[in-house]
């Protein structure tokens, strides 16, 4: 009987979806998991181009409950915080406006959870993208050259990890350790999952756990999410600096010498030619990357790749760098703004 299974709290924090909503909101509403043991909390961030009285529109056409919560801020952790305080599923499960999740991904997210004991489950990040720049960016970002360790981008074996994308928790995950940190416009899921395996939590990333994530699609959007990826990581680095891998540098150590060396090389010759080398080496592992990732993805994408991979790395490393100015006065300030 469905009341033996748990009640299920889908959160998903949006702001001006509409151009999505329908796709991502109706794949929630659509799940095989019994509905009456869903609840679905929609955060809006005022919306202002017809986001809401499109989930009005879905929300009248389901049996599923469907709830709208304000969100005055605008950010995710906020608005996931605030439906977070409504909710009353024993597993609460989050979705963004530019994903479409599986017709069985309630489900498996319920019995992952179950069958490994583990604290956060999630599935790979599947990314498409709309036009040739965006497809382009799909295949870059689903490599580790376009972005780094991060196994849910790419990996295709049940296992445990240190991240996963979006997350199913147990309801208690929240209870103990608080929500998302409302300070951190980008990176609030690392956050909490650094916390969650601080306190002994297990993450465990399932491929069967399936969706596919709308990728930024121009240049300008792409820019602009990598770099606050950057300048946030920086305040995650200062509330846990245990949290950081090497990896995570070579972006900003990679913009800090080429700015660098730009500015310094006429001076110095030794600064000249480390500056040429660090040129010259990151041109050929561009190419590189580039050409293997056509081969995976298609041919069309080659003249695009080299610009992506560097847009990514260039911008998060560049958005990294100002989080040191930023927030240069906080590095005594820890406090987790969510508890």
């Amino acid at each position: 009987m469905s009341d033996a299974l748990p009640l299920v709290s889908v959160i998903m924090p949006v702001r001006n979806e509409a151009d999505f909503i329908e796709r991502s909101l109706g794949a929630v509403l659509d799940q095989d998991y019994p509905h009456d043991r869903m609840e679905v909390f929609v955060a809006d961030g005022l919306s202002n181009d017809g986001t809401v009285d499109l989930v009005h529109q879905l929300a009248s056409q389901s049996d599923i409950q469907v709830n709208i919560v304000e969100n005055p801020r605008r950010i995710v952790p906020t608005g996931f915080n605030a439906a977070l305080e409504c909710a009353r599923g024993d597993i609460v499960i989050r979705i963004d406006g530019h994903t479409e999740i599986a017709s069985d991904y309630v489900r498996t997210c319920v019995d992952t959870l179950e069958r490994t004991g583990a604290q956060n489950v999630g599935g790979r990040m599947n990314a498409h993208g709309r036009g040739l720049f965006g497809k382009a960016v799909a295949a870059a970002t689903s490599t580790p050259f376009g972005v780094g360790g991060a196994r849910f981008h790419y990996s295709r074996h049940e296992e445990a990890v240190d991240t996963v994308y979006l997350g199913a928790w147990p309801r208690t995950v929240f209870d103990e350790l608080g929500g998302f940190d409302k300070e951190l416009v980008r990176n609030q899921d690392d956050e909490l999952n650094y916390r969650l395996r601080a306190s002994g939590g297990i993450i465990v990333l399932n491929p069967a756990i399936r969706s596919v994530y709308y990728n930024r699609s121009t240049f300008r959007g792409l820019v602009r999410q990598y770099f606050q990826y950057g300048l946030y990581k920086v305040r995650v680095m200062q509330k846990h600096p245990r949290q950081m891998q090497a990896r995570q540098f070579a972006p900003p150590m990679f913009v800090a010498v080429v700015l660098g060396g730009a500015l310094l090389s006429p001076f110095s010759t030794t600064i000249r030619a480390i500056w040429v080398v660090t040129l010259a080496t990151y041109a050929a592992a561009n190419l590189l990357a580039s050409v293997l990732t056509a081969a995976r993805f298609g041919w069309r994408y080659l003249p695009l790749l080299p610009i992506v991979f560097g847009s990514l790395h260039i911008s998060y490393g560049a958005g990294f760098l100002k989080g040191l100015w930023v927030f240069r006065g906080r590095w005594s300030t820890r406090r987790i703004d969510g508890e």
